[in-house]
């Protein structure tokens, strides 16, 4: 069988090749496949195949009977030249009929893929790889190597691999990508027992095809004796020599080079070649081999002591000093270097560029230099080839050789900041352009575009140094302007349908189709918003994108595009109430989420509920009943909410959209919770639950900005502990937590570990899992900024740590992101910590400032009928008033646990009445009065059945055992 490697130049599994200096023979029954001279045998006859038919065969015959996918063998086979699924058809098509009664060997899975079955072994023959002149030494004209190559070691071998398999190896890429230094390394680093001739032919310089065939007559050293000099005679000269042929820089001259190089392999046995240049030969028996980056750091990397792990950063570095720079490798010259080598798309070239300018600057320095890259990065070896010694001459030389259509396209593609698919660069063309497919398609052969052609459509991008030449060109040739508003009309159609889509699709797949577009979206409205763009095509475009922001939680971003398209927007423009309807939307989501407390919230949803109402559109009502619903709630306006809350069950209460009569229980179970009355949330929550099956079987961000799924099982939870049912509800929170995660909504996560998990599993008393919840949201929450969730995470953690009975550290931290949270305090979460605040003043012994704490607490939450918590605060408030000092009272603590009580059984929260129970016991025990203790606390135990396991259960537990019967 043949043994597997994973291999770090592609995408996909390969099989071991064979050693350097043997090839491959894949063997069954009769039938032979011969990777080195790249021939189907029948009993030792040869079966004609096509060349790429027998690249496909070799890819199925190396996959051991593992289905190949038709996107791996496109890939693979075409090697990022984009193919319709009809053109491998075709080919799979001719190997059936060459395997004649053994076709179906080949085996389909419909709509998947191919497998070849058998029983194939696979043998080992040796190359004609030694000087025929036994005992003379090779010819080599392989120049010594000046500098180490860095970042290659796997990229020879594997180089050697593929020329132990292959004819002809080209060795494709970028300009400066190191073709040329990766072949003459090799070429110098031969495996063991390979003693054929080495010669490299240089072509750069040559200005005239015809010449190709005396160039390499000259190094070949061949005396012609007056016969013309063609492919056909330097192959009569090669003959059956051992020969390692370099042909280097082929892209100016690749149509001369194809024809000589192809007739070399078919005549000459002994021969293998290795061509560079910036597209294929395309000729038959051809290996293409795209030459990569040297790998970078990736942008979230924070580590500078492995920086020397990325051969990006070493090469920077190695020639930095080489040249005689001194800089300290510290944390932040390290990360300097790491944002060039990225910026630089890991191309050896641009680096050494860079390189040599640290002699004079500090990284930091060339870093913030780089946007005017041409103009810097100028100093080459004085050795290097004319077009290697700037980094815009080796674009130059690239752009000066292709046609004009080509290059015009290549403009165009300057507009797009980030990935771009095919029907993009079509409407960025233009009308009238006929083969924009080809054209790309051809760019893409000679590397100046990437493909990406995994999934279902194909994306494109340029590289960045690629990008802003071609942009630097789009501008000096005034094309800027009509290439920008047709990228903008472009994404205004392709945003069109986002928002539905994110109905129906999760959030993953739906990034994946609309979140790579962010930077193009940015950039046309950048554009738009110019003094030479279209504020109105930018209004257009900004209300479009709002999903984007949305399923991505840039609140910030949201809120800043939607005040600069509202400010700008034409009121005049026929479409302008609709669109200021939907910024005022975005913009209200955007202030709410973002801001918390916003003054500027209320007015946006007012706005667009007017605009809704006078366009009678329906789905914008129901947005804006809902975001003055949750902005009541912010605002401490809770019987406001409720309002809100019932007009919206109104108006969806003869809908057929299960999706909004959910939204509505959901609303309703959202505001009486806050209000206080459990049971009833309790009746609402389980509505909304009891009609999740009519979702998507996927998380998904709806149109009300949040996922409606996760959404409700954390405000189940809540509800589910209050009642007292508190297995169910660490179960819920459990399956919440994945839930949110999966979701992959950054805004919806934050509420699930906020709103729910924390909080409960801290009143759990399980004081570890709270802390692992909380680690998590301000890990989370500095990945994606969200400022008002940061901030609440981190009193969260000073309570927690006041909590293990580190006041000292604790109280402060809890005490200082209180403050920072400003008017944000007041919204419902922050009502949690604050109660805990004045919980632990009182253990600080500052209870004078405790019990002012929890009457500001209290009092906000009947000016606001916020009654929720009321019940835990009177608790607080009576624990303090027990506490020594001179507020010290019996009797109003009393009054205070009374209060609690009453509060806690009008709201069906059983949590609040144990607690309450307990501190009166604990009151009742320390008085000595054990029978009323025990009266009280046994009382409120008897109605729990379940949840025994938790804090404050297992301590009235312990209490009532110890005041026994």
């Amino acid at each position: 069988m043949v043994s597997w490697i994973e291999n770090d130049e592609t995408a996909w599994g390969c099989p071991m090749m064979a050693e350097p200096g043997q090839r491959p023979i894949y063997i069954c029954a009769e039938w032979e496949i011969d990777l080195f001279g790249r021939e189907l045998r029948s009993t030792g006859e040869l079966i004609p195949l096509g060349g790429r038919a027998f690249e496909i065969l070799a890819e199925l015959v190396q996959a051991e009977g593992r289905l190949v996918t038709k996107s791996d063998l496109t890939e693979r086979v075409w090697r990022g030249v984009f193919v319709e699924e009809s053109a491998l058809r075709v080919h799979i098509a001719a190997i059936r009929k060459a395997l004649g009664p053994d076709r179906d060997m080949l085996s389909t899975s419909v709509g998947r893929g191919y497998r070849l079955l058998g029983a194939w072994r696979v043998r080992h023959m040796d190359t004609p790889l030694q000087s025929a002149a036994t005992g003379l030494l090779p010819s080599i004209n392989i120049p010594s190597a000046s500098f180490d190559l860095v970042g290659r070691t796997t990229a020879i071998a594997h180089l050697w691999r593929l020329l132990s398999a292959h004819r002809v190896v080209s060795l494709v890429g970028p300009g400066g990508i190191g073709k040329t230094a990766l072949a003459l390394e090799a070429a110098r680093t031969p495996p063991p027992g390979f003693s054929a001739d080495r010669l490299l032919v240089e072509l750069a310089s040559l200005s005239d095809p015809r010449l190709v065939c005396s160039v390499i007559a000259g190094v070949l050293g061949t005396k012609l004796e007056g016969e013309e000099i063609s492919p056909d005679s330097i192959a009569r000269a090669i003959g059956p020599r051992p020969l390692l042929l370099i042909l280097d820089n082929c892209e100016h001259v690749i149509d001369a080079v194809a024809q000589v190089a192809e007739l070399i392999v078919s005549h000459c046995s002994g021969t293998i070649i290795v061509a560079t240049s910036r597209e294929a030969l395309r000729i038959e028996g051809e290996h293409v081999y795209r030459v990569p980056p040297l790998g970078v750091p990736p942008e979230a990397w924070h580590e500078p002591a492995g920086a020397s792990a990325y051969s990006a950063v070493e090469l920077f570095t190695s020639r930095a000093k080489a040249l005689g720079s001194s800089f300290a490798p510290d944390e932040e010259n390290i990360g300097a270097i790491a944002a060039i080598c990225r910026r630089l798309d890991g191309i050896p070239l641009a680096i050494e560029f860079a390189a040599a300018r640290a002699v004079m600057l500090s990284p930091p320095k060339i870093a913030a230099l780089l946007d005017d890259r041409f103009k810097f990065l100028t100093t080459g070896r004085r050795t290097a080839l004319p077009r290697q010694q700037t980094l815009r001459a080796t674009l130059d030389w690239s752009y000066d050789l292709l046609p004009d259509d080509e290059a015009w396209l290549l403009r165009q593609l300057g507009i797009f900041a980030g990935e771009f698919r095919l029907d993009a660069v079509i409407a960025v063309a233009g009308e009238g352009i006929s083969d924009v497919t080809g054209q790309l398609a051809r760019l893409v052969a000679k590397s100046l575009v990437l493909a990406d052609i995994r999934g279902e459509s194909p994306h494109y991008r340029l590289l960045d140094t690629t990008h802003a030449y071609a942009s630097e060109k789009l501008h000096a040739g005034g094309e800027y302007p009509g290439a920008a508003r047709r990228q903008a009309t472009y994404y205004i159609g392709f945003f069109a349908s986002a928002e539905a889509d994110s109905e129906v699709r999760a959030q993953a797949e739906w990034l994946t189709i609309y979140g790579r577009h962010i930077d193009n979206v940015r950039t046309s409205l950048d554009w738009a918003f110019s003094s030479g763009g279209d504020p109105q095509v930018g209004a257009a475009l900004t209300a479009a994108a709002v999903p984007l922001w949305v399923q991505l939680s840039l609140l910030s971003e949201c809120r800043e595009r939607t005040e600069l398209a509202l400010a700008r927007l034409d009121p005049a423009a026929a479409d302008a109430p609709r669109l200021r309807m939907q910024l005022s939307a975005a913009r209200g989501w955007s202030l709410m989420y973002g801001v918390g407390r916003a003054r500027e919230a209320g007015p946006a949803w007012a706005a667009t509920l007017q605009l809704a109402e006078q366009l009678e559109d329906r789905d914008y009502l129901l947005r804006a009943l809902w975001g003055l619903c949750i902005d009541q709630f912010n605002n401490g306006e809770f019987r406001r909410a409720l309002e809100f809350a019932h007009r919206f069950a109104e108006v969806v209460a003869d809908s057929g959209n299960s999706i909004d009569r959910m939204m509505a229980d959901r609303l309703l179970a959202t505001a009486l919770h806050y209000f206080g009355d459990q049971r009833q949330a309790y009746h609402h929550i389980a509505r909304t639950l009891s009609r999740l099956s009519d979702l998507a079987a996927k998380p998904q961000v709806i149109r009300f900005r949040f996922d409606l799924r996760a959404s409700a099982r954390y405000f189940q939870a809540r509800i589910l502990w209050l009642l007292g049912l508190a297995d169910q509800s660490l179960s819920v929170v459990e399956h919440n937590v994945e839930e949110g995660r999966t979701s992959g909504h950054a805004l919806t996560f934050c509420s699930v570990l906020g709103q729910g998990a924390c909080p409960i599993a801290f009143l759990a008393g399980d004081l570890d899992a709270a802390g692992g919840y909380c680690t998590m949201l301000i890990e989370h929450t500095e990945r994606h900024p969200i400022r008002l969730w940061n901030l609440w995470a981190r009193a969260f953690r000073g309570l927690l740590i006041a909590r293990r009975g580190d006041l000292a550290t604790g109280l402060p931290l809890l005490r200082k992101a209180l403050e920072l949270a400003g008017e944000a305090r007041f919204l419902p979460r922050f009502l949690l910590p604050l109660g805990e605040l004045a919980a632990c003043l009182g253990e600080a012994g500052e209870v004078s400032q405790g019990l002012e704490t929890a009457d500001e607490a209290l009092a906000r939450c009947e000016a606001r009928d916020e009654g929720w918590y009321v019940a835990e605060l009177w608790r607080i408030k009576g624990e303090l008033l027990l506490l020594p000092g001179e507020r010290r009272s019996t009797a109003a603590a009393e009054k205070a646990f009374d209060r609690a009580f009453q509060m806690a059984r009008n709201q069906g929260a059983l949590f609040w009445e144990l607690r309450t129970a307990i501190s009166v016991a604990r009151l009742r025990m320390s008085e000595g009065h054990l029978a009323d203790a025990r009266h009280v606390l046994a009382s409120v135990y008897g109605k729990f059945t379940e949840g025994f396991e938790t804090a404050d259960l297992r301590e009235a537990r312990t209490m009532l055992a110890r005041l026994g019967s």
